[in-house]
């Protein structure tokens, strides 16, 4: 009886110890950042698009901060043994095309579509909003809070910067590049698709009213931050315990793009490469490169120079690879020895100095033949090797030609490894227990095996943040899966589609031209590419046959870029000015590329054969011509005295 008291002691102190850990270290949810402190961004030139996403250190009062208290408090709440959904998402777009990856995001009720960029160094997730005054021409229509039942703007608070009135929260985002974005916080549900296993939630995002740079020039409309944050996608999630605290992403091969993303946990294989990865090192998601491998010899570098500044960082939002000047140096040295016997061109902008090889071949599935491998071993051991595809990209105007993705970090020593390293991987963020997986395999079919449609979610139809999904009716979703997806060994040769405009035919015909950039600029090809075929009238309507041709002298369109074209046409995101009317696809075909006879590839040479041969032979021949003549000239010449032989008439 005498431990009683002792007992409810230490009871009551281990109470208000977990309150004052709750409540005294918890994060304040600021929406705030320091713009002034950034990692600079690499010089790309004039190589594919290539987006640097974001790679800045916040403030204390930033939601980017993750309190290593709260962090430790989730880990304790995830151990539970009970598995938790995950969203199966599909990705879009393609690196050499656009510089990113999107995937597709719902918010409001209703649900508002956008492409969003899926950045692993983001923060926050914000889309444009209607209100916006300095927006872009992006992919889909601005979020309207007022189309949505669910929308509630997050009132200013102790915790978070507000507006000049003090009524509303307000974010606001610089990026390494100088692009910025500033707006709202809102809170409404985001659907992830309806083959997510994921129910919608309610979450903060961004509704943006000002952007500027790559942010306002960018097809996508936004960001889907995936970083370490409390505006995170994936912290609001895990703080919610709807999913466990890891999420995936697969980005798609050399020509071919798309992929998959998933949120929450996956069984990892058993194969899959781990690295430890420490939140506490910097604020972004590090692992713990030590060596680098080219055709199975390592550069003689200390292994510290990898964990200069931030360390090793992987960034879904960078598109290429940057290292330290010294690590760069031997990785170049290394790679110009084992391809000696290469030509080495210049790139495809002579304004910058990428370094190029060409007569590799076409064929992707080749280029291990060609060019080396290439290992990165990790702390523990472990190496992810890297197939050519992982750090080269085709030059865009030499046919088979590849330049190095990889680059000096400028005077930086931080190691930033973008997206092309890990394109055909599935790499796991495994929060939960710090570590990241790496697993080599086809991460276009990987959405296939994941059965991942593009269809949007159902509707929720509460205001109250309760979750009702499973009750709605499939016939309430704002349309059905899209199918476009094309095998991964067709080569394109032509795409037609056939599209009506309300607009009469004789209005429409004399701005054709027009319209065909238009449709050029929207589709993200060149203008030489767009072709009319055909074109009727249809009452008030007009009928058009359109063909989109590969460019220049490439014998195909890219799988990648025939899906994005398709994606665009059959989505209906192909915007034109009002003075066209209003567009509906009818149709669209895609023909294979048809293989050149031995005459068609070659047909140049031989008629250039001919002209030639048929040159010198005229030439020789007048020249003989001239010749005899001269000789007959002389032989008629005869003296004044000389003898004639008598002629015998002949008679009549």
């Amino acid at each position: 009886m005498a431990r009683e008291p002792i007992r409810l002691t230490a009871f009551t102190i281990l109470l208000i110890l977990s309150l004052i850990l709750q409540f005294g270290f918890s994060t304040p949810s600021s929406s705030a950042v320091d713009p002034s402190t950034f990692l600079l961004r690499p010089p790309d030139g004039g190589r594919p698009p290539a987006m640097i996403l974001p790679l800045f250190l916040s403030s204390p009062n930033s939601s980017s901060t993750t309190n290593p208290n709260s962090q430790h408090r989730r880990h304790l709440q995830r151990s539970v043994p009970n598995p938790k959904p995950n969203a199966r998402m599909r990705l879009y777009d393609d690196l050499l095309l656009n510089g990113y990856y999107t995937t597709r995001l719902w918010i409001g009720t209703p649900p508002q579509r956008f492409a969003l960029i899926v950045d692993t160094g983001s923060t926050v997730t914000y889309v444009p909003c209607i209100t916006c005054e300095q927006c872009g021409n992006h992919q889909d229509p601005k979020f309207q809070p007022e189309l949505s039942s669910t929308y509630q703007p997050v009132k200013c608070n102790l915790d978070c910067n507000c507006d000049n009135e003090r009524v509303q929260c307000i974010y606001e985002r610089q990026y390494a590049e100088m692009s910025t974005s500033s707006g709202v916080l809102g809170e409404d549900i985001v659907s992830f698709g309806n083959q997510s296993d994921l129910a919608p939630q309610r979450a903060v995002f961004g509704c943006e009213n000002v952007e500027t740079g790559d942010l306002y020039s960018q097809h996508a409309d936004g960001i889907m931050g995936l970083g370490r944050g409390d505006l995170s996608v994936v912290d609001q999630l895990v703080e919610n315990g709807v999913m466990s605290d890891s999420f995936s992403l697969c980005y798609g091969g050399m020509d071919i793009g798309g992929g998959a993303m998933v949120l929450g946990g996956i069984s990892p294989p058993d194969d899959m490469v781990f690295t430890h990865s420490d939140p506490m090192r910097s604020p972004y998601y590090n692992i713990e490169l030590k060596e680098i491998h080219v055709a199975g010899k390592p550069l003689p570098l200390n292994p510290k120079v990898f964990d200069g500044k931030h360390g090793t960082v992987l960034d879904s939002g960078t598109t290429y690879a940057y290292l330290p000047e010294a690590a760069f140096g031997a990785f170049k040295d290394a790679i110009m020895k084992e391809l000696h016997s290469f030509n080495k061109i210049r790139g495809p902008d002579p304004n910058y100095n990428d370094i190029c090889f060409s007569g590799a071949g076409s064929d992707v599935s080749q280029l291990s033949k060609t060019f080396p491998a290439v290992d990165m071993v990790f702390s523990n051991g472990q190496k992810l090797s890297l197939s050519p595809e992982n750090y080269l990209f085709r030059h865009s105007k030499v046919r088979g030609a590849y330049c190095l993705g990889i680059f000096q970090n400028g005077k930086d020593p931080t190691t930033l490894l973008g997206g092309i390293i890990v394109r055909n991987t599935l790499v796991m963020y495994d929060r939960e227990h710090l570590k990241i997986g790496f697993w080599k395999t086809n991460c276009s079919e990987l959405s296939e095996r994941l059965h991942i449609s593009a269809a949007p979610p159902p509707v929720p139809s509460d205001s109250n943040g309760e979750n009702k999904t499973a009750e709605m009716s499939p016939s309430l979703a704002p349309g059905g899966p899209l199918y476009y997806d094309l095998p991964r060994d067709l080569q394109v040769g032509l795409i037609t589609f056939d599209m009506s405009l309300s607009i009469k035919y004789s209005d429409l015909k004399p701005h054709i031209s027009e319209l065909s950039d238009f449709i050029a600029h929207e589709l993200e090809v060149n203008t030489s590419q767009v072709h009319l075929l055909n074109f009727t009238s249809n009452g008030n309507d007009s009928l058009m046959r359109w063909a989109i041709f590969p460019t220049g002298s490439a014998d195909y369109i890219s799988n990648a870029a025939a899906m994005s074209i398709i994606a665009q046409l059959a989505e209906h995101r192909v915007r034109l000015p009002d003075s066209f009317g209003s567009y509906q696809l009818i149709e669209w075909n895609v023909e294979p590329s048809a293989k050149r006879t031995w005459w068609q590839q070659n047909y140049l040479v031989v008629v250039g054969a001919i002209v030639v041969t048929l040159i010198l032979g005229l030439s020789a021949s007048g020249i003989w011509l001239i010749w005899r003549w001269r000789e007959q000239s002389i032989n008629s010449y005869k003296p004044v005295d000389a003898t004639v032989p008598e002629q015998e008439l002949q008679p009549l």
